[in-house]
């Protein structure tokens, strides 16, 4: 049966609030279930893994409008302080994306906080569901089968998008045959409940959470969910709450532009040694001639083999995200240029972890887009903005505006939330001036939507992620300052970086 009109949306709200209710009040069999900590498994990146974190599983609902129907294991880890007299809780981790695996966090993260919050915060962090260790969900897809430049949909050379709709509906068709109704609940909603399963799990009455990129939606949906559940909030590098994510993505290719200004700056500064062009604007040429080259000819890499026009922009793109990668862009242009030595690409020599399939964070990413909010479907449309965004933003081809699958998705099992300025001002929002990957206009947007709740300090740079030891600046500064003592600044701030450490 088809509900229309109000009808439909009061059933939503209900359904909605409902489980909300089935969070707040946790079946009281899973509350009194006691949690089996053991040795954490291999980090799927290849590092390390801190011998004294610890892991476990949550058992959360796969449909929270059905608490009692079919359940999964999330899968949770914890590094403890080595100061539990000064204990004030957990502090929550998420690794972005969304599909990100987010399990190890603790173990990378406990080297970049300085004393005076590791002293008061048991590191916690999970892969959410769907993802690495909680469910993971598979497509059916070998890694060859998601290249980098179809899962981020470049256009082809002459501006088609083709290929891209294939790609998209392929996928799509693919993901929702072998997963059925269960892909259609990762979503950001359902991995918030998720976290607050967690916190019951482990006995605390509220969480702290700092995460950057897709983890700040995730953080802002669970303060909206869960206000009084929350204690010390850091989101760096926001996207738009309130913007569906075509439109977040869309987003994209003018941040681009705006990033490269940095490195065109970088590599003339250089250009004595690097060769990539003497001014900001012929090295901007020089890029754009090089892609056109390599739409033409490709050349082949001993490891990542062929590179065209759009891995050479989807190169450039990732490393755009830190300027201590910018000599690794240069490395690959020199490369490509002159058929040199390149570089390697650590991606390439990663493997696949032993129970987690190959594609699972491209079915992960793709489902929690799509499961968040509608896509338009109107295949011309996507075309007329590729186009457009070709002229104008001709750095990453008009990638941002292309198709994804969610054109090919059913509708979203229940809206997304609205995030609203209710609850503690409890909030401290950071954001670098030209990030890449989520612009200040998207933070700009999630300071609006949070109102009294938050303070926004922003840094004159282009990284993704403000809180950065390689970068210091005020934002470091005030996170650290809030986290450990809950002072957040008095009103917005803004700044420059710091001067650069020795090392």
């Amino acid at each position: 049966m088809r509900l229309r009109g109000p009808l439909r949306t009061a059933v939503a709200a209900l359904a909605l609030v409902l489980a909300g209710a089935a969070v707040a009040q946790a079946d009281p069999a899973e509350r009194a279930r006691p949690l089996v900590w053991t040795d954490c498994p291999a980090d799927p990146s290849g590092a390390p893994v801190d011998p004294r974190l610890r892991c476990t599983t949550v058992r959360v609902p796969l449909d929270y409008r059905a608490p009692r129907g079919r359940s999964i294991e999330i899968a949770v880890s914890k590094l403890a302080t080595a100061e539990p007299g000064l204990r004030r809780g957990i502090l929550v981790h998420n690794g972005g994306g969304p599909g990100v695996a987010s399990l190890h966090l603790p173990s990378s993260q406990e080297a970049g906080y300085p004393r005076e919050v590791l002293d008061r915060y048991d590191l916690v962090s999970f892969d959410p569901r769907g993802v690495g260790r909680s469910a993971p969900l598979t497509c059916g897809r070998t890694a060859a089968e998601v290249p980098y430049e179809l899962v981020f949909p470049f256009p082809s050379p002459d501006g088609s998008i083709a290929p891209n709709v294939r790609f998209a509906r392929d996928l799509a068709r693919d993901c929702l045959a072998r997963n059925g109704e269960s892909i259609r609940h990762l979503t950001t909603a359902n991995t918030a409940r998720d976290l607050d399963r967690i916190r019951a799990a482990l006995g605390e009455p509220r969480i702290s959470y700092r995460a950057a990129s897709y983890g700040t939606y995730l953080g802002a949906v669970y303060a909206e969910l869960f206000p009084g559940r929350t204690d010390r909030f850091v989101l760096d590098s926001s996207v738009d709450p309130a913007a569906t994510w075509q439109d977040r993505l869309a987003t994209w290719d003018h941040a681009a532009e705006l990033r490269f200004e940095d490195f065109a700056a970088w590599a003339a500064g250089q250009d004595a040694a690097l060769g990539l062009g003497a001014t900001p604007a012929a090295v901007r040429a020089n890029y754009l001639a090089l892609a056109a080259r390599l739409d033409r000819t490709p050349v082949t890499h001993p490891v990542a083999g062929p590179v065209n026009g759009n891995l050479w922009r989807t190169l450039y793109r990732l490393d755009s995200y830190h300027t201590a990668l910018f000599p690794e862009i240069a490395d690959w242009w020199r490369f490509l240029a002159s058929d040199g030595a390149g570089p390697v690409p650590y991606w390439w020599l990663a493997k696949g972890t032993p129970g987690i399939p190959d594609d699972n964070d491209v079915v992960a990413l793709t489902a929690v887009m799509c499961g968040d909010t509608p896509a338009s479907r109107d295949l011309g449309r996507y075309q007329r903005d590729v186009t457009e965004s070709r002229r104008r933003h001709p750095i990453v081809g008009g990638m941002g505006a292309n198709v994804w699958p969610c054109a090919f998705w059913p509708a979203p099992v229940e809206p997304a939330v609205r995030i609203t300025d209710r609850g503690p001002a409890n909030i401290l929002l950071l954001q670098t001036e030209r990030d890449p990957a989520t612009p200040l206009v998207g933070a700009l947007g999630m300071r609006a939507a949070l109102g009294r709740r938050a303070r926004m300090v922003t840094v004159d740079g282009g990284n993704h992620g403000a809180y950065d030891r390689w970068t210091p600046s005020c934002a470091v500064t005030a996170a650290d300052r809030f986290l450990a003592t809950g002072v957040l600044p008095e009103r917005d701030l803004s700044c420059r970086p710091d001067p650069a450490p020795a090392t």
